[in-house]
């Protein structure tokens, strides 16, 4: 019996040796052998399973009654159901699995089949040939993340973990998400972009290009990113008035698409995370995710979550308007240094892949810096 359509198990040695590509262009392509942001694991319920799209591919994120977390490419070997619309079982002798919804055939957690009911007593059949693409998963700080390999027929393990957020302590306080009809390269660039705020975010509580005026900020190269050095929020930010005392922010940025704010009053503090999730090469979703243990953030809650709202939605909406002239292709002109951050990360992106591909430590080209603009 043929099993062309599962991934083949692979030797040690083959998986050793993923396939590499150059650094795509910008716009184009994904940072690989990297951990995506995919849910928060509250919301990864035990026997619970839930299609994403990933990179332009289908995976099923669960969870074992037992609590483990596990995710498998979205689509059964058989006859490309979607595992995702079958259900958990626990039969004797096979542990937990994924049942298909077509015709039962049942997978372990690690992709690996299980049984083929439709098969009789005397039909002898190696069931372990056949097996669903795994991707490694971890659960941390109450965030779920899948990685993606260059390679994914090949995969190898998982080099690094995913980030550790500063400030990600207890339960999170508010979540809010919307999807761009874009790139993650354009999301990640107009996340990062300084100067856009007077113009597209022009709430009363924040900042108007009437308030305007010269900013120096100094940088420095993190893990796999860059940060803007710990410092007193901007006069003209008002929002951040209302945590009183004398804040502190540092804002950091790294590969594939992690952007956090950690706001330190006294003892108290506000992280604020967004995660970039590429879902196919147009379409990204942005997640905003705040942890705090500020006695303000209770009564704020409500206003900041309309904030966040306004944000996202004023942001979408640029994006669509860019989007009318990006299908023209044009060549974008970068300047210093409001536009720095947006060279670092295609910088970044380079030698990640370059990195990777001559199979060496990654070197960040990042030095550190004090930037100046208007907003």
């Amino acid at each position: 019996m043929k099993t062309d359509a599962a991934d083949p198990v692979q030797s040690p040695k083959a998986q050793a040796a993923p396939a590499r590509t150059g650094p795509a262009p910008f716009g184009k392509g994904f940072v690989t052998d990297a951990w995506y942001f995919v849910a928060l694991a509250r919301d990864v319920a035990p026997a619970s399973l839930k299609r994403h799209e990933i990179m332009g591919e289908p995976v099923l994120v669960g969870r074992t009654r037992a609590g483990q977390v596990y995710a498998m490419r979205d689509i059964c070997p058989h006859r490309a159901a979607p595992l995702s619309a079958g259900r958990l079982v626990d039969k004797p002798g096979e542990g937990e699995t994924v049942e298909c919804p077509y015709h039962g055939w049942r997978f372990r957690p690690d992709g690996v089949c299980a049984a083929i009911p439709s098969l009789v007593e005397d039909q002898a059949f190696d069931t372990d040939r056949i097996r669903v693409r795994s991707y490694p998963v971890r659960e941390q700080q109450g965030l779920v993340f899948v990685w993606m390999a260059s390679d994914a027929r090949n995969p190898m393990a998982p080099d690094h973990e995913p980030p550790v957020f500063p400030g990600a302590v207890g339960p999170v306080r508010l979540v809010e998400a919307m999807d761009f009809d874009s790139h993650i390269d354009h999301a990640v660039v107009g996340l990062m972009d300084p100067a856009h705020g007077p113009y597209v975010h022009q709430q009363w509580w924040w900042r108007s290009e009437h308030s305007m005026h010269e900013k120096a900020k100094a940088f420095a190269p993190v893990e796999h990113g860059w940060a803007m050095t710990r410092h007193a929020p901007s006069s003209n930010s008002r929002l951040y008035k209302i945590l009183g005392g004398a804040p502190a922010t540092e804002i950091t940025f790294r590969l594939p698409g992690y952007r956090w704010e950690h706001i330190q009053v006294g003892e108290r503090q506000v992280l604020a995370l967004t995660c970039l999730t590429p879902i196919t090469e147009t379409r990204t979703r942005i997640t905003q995710i705040f942890w705090s243990d500020h006695w303000v953030f209770g009564l704020a809650k409500p206003f900041l979550r309309m904030g966040v709202v306004a944000f996202l939605k004023q942001d979408g909406g640029m994006v669509n308007l860019q989007n009318e002239g990006l299908r023209y292709d044009p060549a974008l002109i970068w300047i210093d240094d409001a536009d720095r951050q947006a060279k670092w990360y295609q910088q970044l992106k380079r030698e990640w892949t370059r990195s990777r591909a001559e199979d060496r430590a990654f070197v960040n080209p990042i030095q550190p810096t004090t930037l100046r603009w208007k907003s």
